[in-house]
């Protein structure tokens, strides 16, 4: 079996460039409602992979970082604190879509992060996401190392 050439592929998980972690996201039936149409909750599943995996691959990058920060905060973890939406435009089954996440503000214990869902130029939805720190099921300060390898990525107005 052959493939096509692999340097068009992108990563399964996205790739950080610039700040920015971009990963792709094809829709299924099982995100689509009764018409075809992307359901809006699908959305906010694409949008937590995106998050997940710019944490992901920022610690394959700063892997030492993110074990300092698990000896300082054992079993630490990012939770929803507030999101803000606009959906602009529809999905269908079938579409390709991109997922950007950027961190536009790294405070204490909490990261604000910009995201968009995107197909080709066109922007489908716009999400403002503020996730805060947890460890021991308890809001805790972001451990220094991590805190610092997130404001390496913080958009510039």
């Amino acid at each position: 079996m052959s493939e096509g050439p692999s340097e068009h592929l992108v990563p399964l998980d996205g790739v950080i460039r610039d700040g920015r972690h971009v990963m792709p996201v094809r829709v299924y039936y099982e995100d689509t409602d009764f018409s075809g149409v992307v359901y809006h909750a699908s959305y906010l599943r694409f949008m937590e992979r995106g998050r997940s995996n710019y944490l992901r691959l920022l610690g394959a990058d700063q892997r030492a970082l993110f074990d300092e920060a698990r000896s300082e905060a054992p079993g630490f973890a990012f939770v929803v604190r507030a999101m803000q939406l606009e959906f602009l435009k529809s999905a269908r089954m079938d579409d390709v879509l991109e997922i950007v996440t950027v961190p536009i503000e790294v405070g204490g214990a909490s990261v604000t992060m910009a995201q968009e869902v995107r197909r080709g130029g066109d922007v489908l939805v716009e999400a403002r996401v503020k996730v805060a720190f947890v460890a021991a099921g308890r809001a805790r300060p972001i451990p220094k190392p991590l805190r610092l390898a997130m404001k390496t990525d913080v958009a510039q107005p």
